[in-house]
């Protein structure tokens, strides 16, 4: 009798552990905020493959809000995970610590242009048109200019200013990390697949002017965006950078200028990261 009661003692114990081990697994099971997603495209190859970046708070029970959203883009030779390799801390602890979402699409090498050569090379509308109606569609955005920023490094830096200078009704803020603010030089020439994505230099100078994120400085106005802009002193895009200072300067443009030591490499825009994340945060909760 005593065995047998013992017995039932212990089956209650070895049950109330297995419930209380499987109730605190699903207590600590955490949604995923960090998303591989398939985006269909018309403007460029389809689809398009992005990761998408929610803070914690998305998935709390009963959440309604809608949230600002940043723009990553990455630099030449990337993909839409080369943000979430170079970060730390990682991304999704940043997008919960400003309650941001991030978008992080597959640049192709593209310079964040539409191709006037490569037919199926359409980045500037993809970006526009197709990914970012897309996700105010499909995540709790606020759709607005001024809820919305853009910004990345090196070839990123560079398509950031673009769109953002080109599109300001979707993009109120725009930022560049080592930004190729000014790719017309003959020593890029043959540089990043540039030559086969507009044309070679020497055939087509003009759009090489044209198509150069320095060149549309003289169509904005004052405040019409919001800049953040850096680079480090012995990055090899530092002249670049403080030409497209200047050139902001001449035409009384506002902006958030910075140079900081730094080569151009992924330790350098881990720091940035943070510089700029502040900036749009601060703008956002104006």
């Amino acid at each position: 009798m005593k065995l047998k009661f013992l017995a039932i003692i212990v089956a209650v114990v070895i049950a109330g552990f297995t419930t209380a081990t499987c109730g605190n697994a699903q207590e600590m099971a955490s949604p995923t905020q960090v998303d591989t997603i398939n985006v269909p495209a018309n403007a460029i190859e389809s689809p398009m493959r992005c990761s998408i970046i929610l803070p914690a708070k998305y998935f709390e029970e009963n959440d309604t809000t809608r949230y600002p959203v940043v723009y990553l883009l990455h630099g030449y030779d990337g993909d839409y995970s080369s943000w979430l390799k170079l970060t730390e801390p990682r991304l999704d602890s940043l997008a919960s610590e400003y309650n941001m979402i991030f978008v992080c699409p597959d640049g192709r090498d593209s310079w964040y242009w539409d191709s006037p050569v490569v037919k199926n090379l359409q980045m500037e509308t993809f970006i526009t048109s197709e990914l970012v109606p897309y996700i105010d569609n499909n995540y709790r955005t606020i759709p607005c200019a001024s809820k919305r920023a853009i910004t990345g490094f090196s070839m990123g830096g560079h398509g950031s200013m673009w769109l953002a200078m080109r599109h300001s009704d979707l993009f109120g803020s725009a930022g560049s990390m080592s930004g190729g603010l000014n790719i017309n030089k003959p020593k890029w020439a043959k540089s990043w697949k540039m030559a086969t994505r507009i044309g070679s230099q020497t055939e087509h100078p003009q759009r090489w002017i044209d198509y150069t994120a320095i060149t549309l400085i003289s169509t904005l106005k004052p405040g019409q965006l919001n800049l953040v802009i850096d680079c480090g002193v012995d990055d090899f895009f530092i002249g670049v950078n403080r030409e497209f200072h200047e050139e902001l300067l001449k035409h009384k443009i506002p902006h958030d200028y910075t140079e900081r030591p730094g080569r151009h490499t992924h330790p350098y825009w881990r720091n940035s990261l943070r510089h700029h994340l502040l900036y749009f945060h601060e703008i956002f909760n104006k």
